[in-house]
Parts: C-alpha cells; sequence; structure tokens
C-alpha cells in the first residue's frame, strides 16, 4: 500500500488535535454552563418611615404603607422576570417608629443580614447618615424619598444613586411647560418650611433658565388654611393678598402641603395655579394612563388596594432597578452592580415612554416629568423644541457644564 501523502499526514494530525481539544474542553463548557445556571438571590432592603394617621379625617392623607406597598410590587414584578431566569428578589423591610427611629442602625443591621440593596424612602439627611455608614461594605443606596439639589450636588455620594428626580428637575418641567404657554410672568408663594424654601430656589433657578420673570414673591403668612375648617377673617386676608400684581400665574411652594390648595380660586384676579399645588411635575400620579402604565396602576390597586402614589412608584422604580441589573450582569455582586448602573447600557423601563438611564456625573435617573392636575395629565416633559446633545431628559435639571457633584 502507498503510504499518504505528506499533506495528508498533517491535516489528520490537525483533526486529531482539535478533536483532543474538544473532549477536554468539553467538561469544562458544562461546568460553565452549570454555574451560569446557577440560581441567584437578592434580597433588598427598604427603610421607610411610616405616615402617622391624621388627627381628622383628611381624604389626602397618606397612607401607612406608603412606599412599602411600591416596594412589594418591585418585588413581585422582579420575581416574575426571575421565574425565566433563575433570580429570585426578597424583601427585608425596616419601619422607623418612635422606639427604633435611627436609619443608620436599622442599615446597619440590614447589611449585618447580608443585604447590599438599601432602599431609603427618607429625608436627605438620613440618606447621608446611612450612605456614610454603610460606606465600607459596598452596598448600594437608593434614594427614593429625598429632591434636594444638594445630594446631586455638593453633598453627592458615589454609593447613592437618586431614583426620584430632584427639585430643580420638577422645576423645570413645570417652567418648560409655562414657556410653551408663553406664561412667563410669575407671582412666587414660599411657605414657612426649609422644604419649601428649597423648592422656591428652585422655582427661581428654572426662572432664570427659561427666561421667565418672577414680577412678585411673597412669603405666606396665614398659617395652614388649606387644612382648616370653616370660615376665618384670616381666609378674607388672604383673598387680598394677590392683590395689585401683575402675573400670568402663581407658582405656590408648600411641600407639606398646608396651604397651597387654599390658594386655587382664591386670588384676587382670575389666574391659573401651580407648583406644589394644582398644576404639579410629579413622578406619578393616579391619571397617568399611557405607556402601559394602566396596567401598573391596575396591578398596585389589586396589591395594595387602594391608588399608586409618587412615592410608591419611586421605592417601585428603585427596587426595579435592582431587578435590572441583576438580570443584566447575571450577579447580584454590588461592587459590579453599581459601575453598571453608571454605564450607558443599563436601561430601566418604567411606564415612561423612554427608557431611564442614570447620568454618570451625578447619579440622578433621568426622567420624563408629568405635569398634572388632579384629574387629568396635562403635559409631560421635556415638552417638544428643547434639544441636547445627549438627550433631551438632559433639559431636566442640573447638566454635566454646571454640577458641583464630586463624588466622596
Amino acid at each position: 500500500m502507498q503510504d499518504p501523502a505528506p499533506d495528508t499526514v498533517v491535516l489528520r494530525l490537525v483533526w486529531l488535535r482539535v478533536a483532543l481539544a474538544a473532549l477536554v474542553l468539553l467538561p469544562l463548557s458544562a461546568q460553565a454552563q452549570q454555574a451560569a445556571a446557577q440560581p441567584i438571590e437578592t434580597q433588598i432592603g427598604l427603610i421607610y418611615r411610616p405616615q402617622p394617621a391624621p388627627s381628622s379625617y383628611d381624604a389626602e392623607a397618606a397612607p401607612e404603607d406608603e412606599g412599602l406597598a411600591g416596594a412589594k410590587m418591585g418585588i413581585a414584578d422582579s420575581n416574575t422576570t426571575g421565574r425565566f431566569t433563575k433570580q429570585t428578589y426578597a424583601l427585608d423591610e425596616i419601619a422607623l417608629t418612635d422606639d427604633k427611629p435611627d436609619p443608620v442602625a436599622a442599615a446597619k443591621d440590614l447589611v449585618a443580614k447580608g443585604v447590599r440593596f438599601l432602599v431609603l424612602a427618607l429625608p436627605a439627611d438620613a440618606v447621608l447618615a446611612v450612605a456614610d455608614a454603610v460606606k465600607e461594605s459596598g452596598a448600594v443606596i437608593l434614594n427614593a424619598g429625598a429632591p434636594d439639589d444638594r445630594l446631586r450636588g455638593a453633598d453627592c455620594r458615589a454609593n447613592v444613586f437618586h431614583i426620584l428626580p430632584s427639585r430643580a428637575m420638577l422645576a423645570d418641567a413645570l417652567a418648560q411647560y409655562l414657556t410653551v404657554m408663553r406664561w412667563r410672568k410669575l407671582f412666587l408663594i414660599v411657605g414657612p418650611t426649609d422644604a419649601d424654601k428649597a423648592y422656591a430656589d428652585a422655582v427661581r433657578n428654572s426662572a432664570r433658565k427659561f427666561a421667565l420673570k418672577i414680577t412678585a414673591e411673597k412669603p405666606w403668612t396665614f398659617g395652614p388654611l388649606a387644612k382648616a375648617r370653616g370660615d376665618t377673617p384670616t381666609r378674607a386676608e388672604a383673598m387680598v393678598f394677590t392683590r395689585g400684581l401683575d402675573y400670568d400665574m402663581a407658582i405656590v411652594a408648600d411641600e407639606e402641603g398646608d396651604w397651597g390648595d387654599y390658594v386655587p380660586y382664591r386670588t384676587v384676579d382670575p389666574r391659573p395655579v401651580g407648583g406644589t399645588q394644582a398644576l404639579t411635575p410629579t413622578t406619578w400620579s393616579p391619571v397617568l394612563e399611557t405607556w402601559g402604565a394602566a396596567q401598573a396602576q391596575n396591578r398596585f390597586r389589586r396589591l395594595a388596594g387602594r391608588l399608586m402614589r409618587p412615592l410608591d412608584y419611586q421605592v417601585w422604580a428603585a427596587v426595579r432597578t435592582v431587578g435590572e441589573a441583576v438580570t443584566g450582569k447575571k450577579t447580584n455582586d454590588p461592587a459590579v452592580i453599581g459601575p453598571y448602573l453608571a454605564q450607558p447600557d443599563f436601561t430601566l423601563p418604567a411606564y415612561k415612554g423612554v427608557p431611564l438611564s442614570f447620568r454618570p456625573w451625578d447619579h440622578q435617573l433621568r426622567q420624563a416629568i408629568i405635569v398634572v392636575q388632579p384629574k387629568a395629565l396635562v403635559s409631560v416633559a421635556p415638552e417638544q423644541g428643547f434639544l441636547h446633545q445627549r438627550t433631551p431628559l438632559d433639559t431636566l435639571g442640573v447638566d454635566l457644564p454646571e454640577t458641583t457633584c464630586k463624588f466622596k
């Protein structure tokens, strides 16, 4: 028999090496597939302060489970997706009470149990205290309750991601609508609390940004008339409060809801009212039904037995942020998830018509903001015609060139 040609021998040797390599790699490939198929269990913590029951009947009073109900729906939605990806999610909530008022102690308790994703429905000072206290643990903090601009500016933290819009974003959303409507002259009415003053600062900044003019500004000194019962001489004084002013719209800064609802239809001249009451920029409202929001509203009502409020939505979005990131990276390691949230390829579908993403310079979630009155959706910001080199969503709030955030 004739010996095979040299080329044939070489070809056989090549195929033999390929076959041997395949035999070696098959067990490794199977192990890799088995590792990839391992179920992932993710614990998400929620720290919140339940709302006290009102002293008398109040149809608009915040429910005791405000925020908590949103977290529960977020967990349910994440587990629905997780059935297909072998991922499960569980909620570990701590309600701050008079007996247990310390948010830092609550956060440390959760971290000690292995929880590395903390959703906070708390004021700004508490957010900062928790973020600093658990920094060394690597925990990722999701701020669902504090709109303070300083948390996105001078007091920003690298381990904190902001789900709800800043006051600057809310004020910009309203200012864009006023610009479109050509209602350029504003009467700013400022309440007595620090939160009211911070909201008023945001309105002033937005007025400068969008070339609106604050033609009059007055402090509110008549007390909580929106919550008062009966008619009083003070009410008549409040009506005179608006006399002799030249403005297109009154902007109220009343974050506690003590008096802002009293102003509409009681001004001397017939003028619209907006701000924290009446025509309001917000994250969520029962009147939002587009982009799949109606289905979310119905799911929430079945789960909680009530309508979904902005804080419920913000906590839901925080929980879903974790779920989307874990699904995208196939791990719940906070050292991986934290940096991933600030990358362009992370997006959150959240019933706003466009995918949401985090701004890398201050960890603020970009999002559309709805402008509503109590019974109807009026508009959605960013408005048509407001353009930006990255995304129109960055026309709302503090942009990269203006940021004072230097992560700590």
